[in-house]
């Protein structure tokens, strides 16, 4: 089907050019909000409609099933809106909703059913569908084409019983769950476990390695591949078979990726074997009727924790490109052109994420007028810094009757963050959500140090009993439970009654007996106690005395620290509670909780403030954004201070949050927060010193000393951009005192130093902003 000629009429020159792109390698950087879904969709159909590219011979990767559907859905519109000026010489919204779907009906059969969209996993699952059977890994171990993709509560369970019950390891010293990350990072990277050991041998690796044997050993009995197996198995099928790979090459003429920036090795290498039929040199590489097509945006890269590795993207003019300028080359656009936010927003993340030095410059431009400024507000601590958000929505949702709940959302790096602000909105009837995560108090390590203080204020509350007996784990096993609780049916008492009675327990559960009576002796401490001690102390004391706390330091994984600072918000939260109804009482804190989850079983249908992490966010966008909590530490996160690979990725995310934003911005730091009940003093973050002053409203700019109109701060910046630095050089900066450059990253206009400073180690500054002196 040839479409008419103004199909392409309703985008951008630079969206237009990256359509009407034809055979070779594209790179299109596209900037927040700058219509990259459009370009996909109205790439593919205009590969169909204007060069008839058979449908089937397309491939296109996203990275969600949801932006899949999407994708199918654009392109199933722009084909029923032809056939609709074809068919009945009418706009496709003018006819019949029964002559709609037809149309959409019809376009589903012809083309979009024949395109290969989807994810990664999705796609490649259907590859190894056709071919699974002509793969042995390097140990011989071979999959049918009938094999079960298991999901990850099957690989938690099944290397679980590796771990503990085939290997007999300590399961603190070599946690299930981070072994299973471990591997899994592995097979990211495209590394069997005799690859891995040549890169390390030590002995932990060695016992890695071995988990990892038998884990694909077991998955090969069991047919089974897991998630990540479904992207390495195709990349070493392709790579063992020529002919296999060769039919799969002349199958995808065109291929296109979206998110190109969260790609991690082992992605890269399948998409590369497509597009290059394994040849190595690029000058030998054959483009004709044949493209790749990728878009991305390295400035949104935001999880490496996941293994995506943004250089792909970087590298992309040096591994297909001609690798010539932005000026002259021809195999790069960029998409700068933003339709979602307001000029002062985007002007302020321009001005933010310039600071980066890894990047492909590009600067977004808005499509949208002006808008207001930008509020940033300096609260004393986290409690007032959420009363003052919620406050303002109400009065937002007031003065405005044509916004509802749903246009607002609130951002934060850390989950912990979000309490003070469930609660303040639980207390003002708001509905809310949190995105992709768990109410604060529906989160694991939230009900685990509840159900620990249930059990202490309620002995008869069984439920929470036998949710904490054996977290963490202390070798109680399911028989000897079983026991406990056959008896305490059969005599009509509370389980607690059996397992706080040390003859009943010894002559019920064998070995297990010793930790049974160590957990209830714990317990009936407390209980004595608990009209002596405070609620906030015997959740101190029970989560060290219990050890939970050691158990989840001992991990040491980013996942484990978050849980931590979960449960000192809830310790926090015990001292707030004492603070502002002077009880002390344990149950009093328990009933409170009970009453405010009740209070927000609320309408699904209802519109909701949106709460999230700024990595949930990635992709949405709501009219009035408040990124909360921009303190160094926070924001930046403590741990990427001394890395200025991570401190970049830290940039990143806050960039992510400013583009979030398409009516209103909202930012806010506090001065002291409180952590495990004591107050820690708080300075803004670095990222608020690099926004421009004078898009900012209220104290932001008082509180930071910032005077950028200033003739002073004119002739320091002068002076800074003329200065020369050098590996060595000894400087003296205002608040840090006296320090020694030991790194130097970027260059010219975007250079930033490492400086080690005596007594506070470390920090890496940007010399544009800060005034520091060479010392002769």
């Amino acid at each position: 089907m040839t479409f008419h000629n103004d199909f392409l009429a309703q985008l951008n020159r630079a969206q237009r050019l990256a359509v009407e792109h034809f055979c070779g390698p594209l790179l299109v950087a596209a900037g927040a909000g700058s219509g990259k879904t459009r370009a996909l969709t109205y790439r593919i159909a205009y590969l169909i409609s204007h060069h008839h590219v058979e449908p089937d011979s397309i491939l296109a990767v996203t990275f969600t099933n949801k932006a899949a559907k999407e994708m199918k859905e654009r392109i199933e519109r722009l084909f029923a809106q032809e056939m609709a000026v074809k068919n009945y010489g009418q706009q496709f919204e003018i006819i019949s909703e029964y002559e709609q779907k037809k149309l959409v009906s019809q376009a589903y059969k012809t083309i979009t059913k024949k395109l290969w969209i989807g994810t990664f996993h999705s796609l490649c699952a259907r590859i190894l569908r056709f071919d699974i059977n002509k793969y042995q890994d390097e140990l011989g171990r071979q999959w049918q084409k009938n094999f079960s993709i298991f999901d990850e509560l099957d690989v938690q369970n099944l290397i679980k019983n590796i771990v503990i019950n085939q290997f007999n390891l300590d399961d603190k010293k070599f946690n299930p769950r981070s072994v299973r990350y471990h591997i899994s990072n592995l097979k990211n990277l495209g590394l069997s476990p005799d690859k891995y050991l040549k890169q390390d041998s030590s002995y932990k690796n060695r016992v890695i390695a071995e988990v990892y044997n038998e884990y694909q050993s077991q998955l090969a009995a069991n047919n089974a591949l897991d998630f990540d197996d479904l992207i390495l198995v195709p990349v070493r099928l392709f790579q063992q078979n020529e002919s296999i790979l060769g039919y799969w090459h002349n199958q995808f003429k065109h291929i296109l990726v979206d998110e190109y920036q969260d790609t991690n090795k082992i992605q890269y290498e399948l998409i590369s074997l497509l597009i290059t039929n394994g040849e190595i040199k690029k000058s030998k590489l054959n483009w004709q009727n044949r493209s790749i097509f990728v878009v991305g945006d390295a400035d949104q890269s935001i999880y490496s924790f996941r293994m995506a590795d943004f250089t792909i993207l970087l590298n992309f003019q040096s591994d297909f490109g001609d690798g010539l300028s932005d000026q002259d080359t021809r195999t790069m656009i960029k998409l700068e052109e933003n339709y979602r936010s307001r000029e002062n927003i985007l002007k302020a993340a321009n001005c933010l994420i310039e600071n980066n030095t890894q990047r492909i410059d590009k600067s977004l431009k808005a499509t949208r007028g002006v808008g207001e400024s930008i509020y940033c507000y300096k609260a004393d601590n986290e409690q007032i810094e959420s009363k003052l958000v919620i406050n303002k929505i109400k009065n937002l949702v007031k003065e405005n009757p044509e916004l509802s709940w749903g246009d607002f959302t609130i951002l934060y790096r850390v989950n912990a963050q979000s309490r003070p602000f469930e609660d303040n909105l639980i207390h003002n009837n708001i509905p809310y959500k949190i995105v992709g995560g768990f109410k604060f108090y529906d989160r694991q390590e939230i009900k685990d140090a509840l159900a620990y203080l249930r059990v202490i204020a309620n002995p008869a509350d069984t439920v929470s009993l036998l949710r904490i007996i054996n977290t963490p784990r202390r070798g109680i096993g399911k028989t000897s439970i079983e026991s406990l609780i056959k008896a305490a049916q059969e005599l009509e008492i509370p389980l607690w009654e059996i397992i706080s009675d040390m003859t009943s327990v010894n002559t019920l559960t064998g070995r297990a007996a010793k930790a049974i009576n160590n957990f209830s002796k714990k317990i009936q401490y407390f209980q004595e106690r608990i009209t002596s001690l405070s609620g906030a102390e015997i959740l101190e004391q029970v989560m060290e005395v219990s050890g939970y706390i050691n158990d989840l330091k001992q991990k040491g994984t980013e996942e484990a620290d978050n849980r931590l600072e979960n449960i000192s918000e809830l310790y926090n939260a015990v001292l707030q509670f004492q603070e502002d109804t002077e009880d002390m009482n344990l149950q009093g804190f328990l009933s409170n909780i009970s009453l405010s989850s009740d209070l927000n079983d609320l309408n699904e249908e209802q519109k909701k403030v949106s709460l999230m992490t700024l990595h949930s966010a990635k992709g949405l966008e709501f009219p009035i954004v408040f990124l909360v909590g921009l303190e160094q530490g926070l924001l930046p996160h403590i741990r990427s201070l001394h890395d200025p690979l991570s401190l970049e990725e830290e940039r990143r995310l806050c960039y992510v949050g400013l583009t979030r934003a398409q009516e209103q911005l909202f930012l806010t730091y506090t001065r002291e927060r409180f952590v495990w009940g004591s107050k820690e003093a708080k300075s803004p973050s670095q990222f608020l010193k690099e926004l421009p002053s004078d898009l900012i409203k209220n104290n932001f700019s008082k509180s930071l000393n910032f005077h950028h109109n200033s003739s002073t701060f004119k002739s320091k910046i002068i002076q800074i951009h003329n200065q020369k630095w050098s590996v060595g050089d000894h400087l003296i900066h205002p608040n840090f005192g006296v320090g020694e450059i030991t790194h130097i990253f970027g260059a010219e206009k975007k250079i930033n130093l490492a400086i080690k400073f005596s007594g506070i180690g470390q920090k890496i500054v940007n010399p544009r902003v800060t005034s520091i002196k060479k010392i002769d």
